[in-house]
């Protein structure tokens, strides 16, 4: 069986806040992100599987970011977890998301991506990871543009 490529889009809102940054994203804002998440491999061959012909159900695919990444990240204020206040605005508000990162596009994108990874099936791998912060600018992670990386996780 051929390798083939799957892949499902996701849509959240969020904001967040890049500390000590010298440009307009230093301020809380918000974005209307889109994800698109690529899985490569080899269907499953197995006549008596329920998921014969398939590489991975979409619906476990969707079920998977959704609980990992967008249940989480959904209308959250992104912050770095040392940010000014931060502890202030876990108290006051219930969907801030603290991180150990500057949640730029291309830092959280390296996050989901290492987050999707760990529930994949066995048969299936990332392929890559397009994020749209606006209707014009994406980022993108390929899995095969970060084979020294994985190494050291």
């Amino acid at each position: 069986m051929s390798v083939i490529r799957i892949t499902k889009e996701f849509r959240f809102e969020g904001a967040h806040a890049l500390q000590d940054y010298d440009g307009k994203c230093r301020h809380i804002h918000g974005h209307s992100y889109i994800l698109y998440v690529t899985v490569k491999g080899r269907p499953v061959q197995d006549k008596n599987s329920r998921k014969n012909g398939m590489l991975m159900d979409f619906t476990d695919l969707k079920k998977t970011v959704n609980e990992h990444i967008i249940n989480i990240f959904d209308h959250a204020l992104i912050l770095r977890g040392d940010a000014p206040l931060a502890e202030e605005l876990c108290r006051a508000y219930r969907n801030v998301v603290l991180v150990d990162f500057q949640p730029t596009c291309e830092n959280l994108i390296c996050y989901f991506a290492r987050t999707i990874r760990r529930y994949l099936p066995e048969n299936a791998e990332l392929f890559g990871l397009r994020l749209y912060e606006t209707a014009t600018s994406y980022v993108e992670w390929f899995a095969e543009d970060n084979k020294t990386e994985d190494s050291h996780e």
